[in-house]
């Protein structure tokens, strides 16, 4: 597996894969339920049992937090897991090549 540090985001999936692991709903656990599949793909340990719905979970869970900040908030957070996810590809490949050579 690749390192994680140092990626955008880490801290959230790294700490979403915990909670998701402990059964805790959490809005980093829901990010990693959101893209669950994709984690996966690339070889992170994401556990088979994931909350469903997550997406709306994770909208409802911000606009308890804040409801006027919970549209911006969700965007942000969901920008960040796509960032981590593409930069973790590209690590990914990175790290191919390099055993490749």
């Amino acid at each position: 597996m690749v390192d994680l540090s140092g990626l955008p985001g880490a801290e959230l999936v790294e700490q979403g894969l915990r909670d998701v692991a402990a059964g805790m709903e959490s809005p980093e656990a829901l990010l990693v339920s959101i893209a669950a599949k994709r984690l996966r793909r690339q070889g992170l340990p994401v556990p088979e049992t994931v909350f469903a719905d997550a997406e709306l979970r994770l909208y409802r869970a911000l606009c308890r937090e804040d409801p006027q900040g919970a549209y911006g908030r969700y965007n942000a957070l969901i920008r960040r897991l796509v960032s981590f996810a593409h930069a973790l590809e590209l690590a990914e490949g990175k790290a191919i090549r390099a055993r490749r050579a």
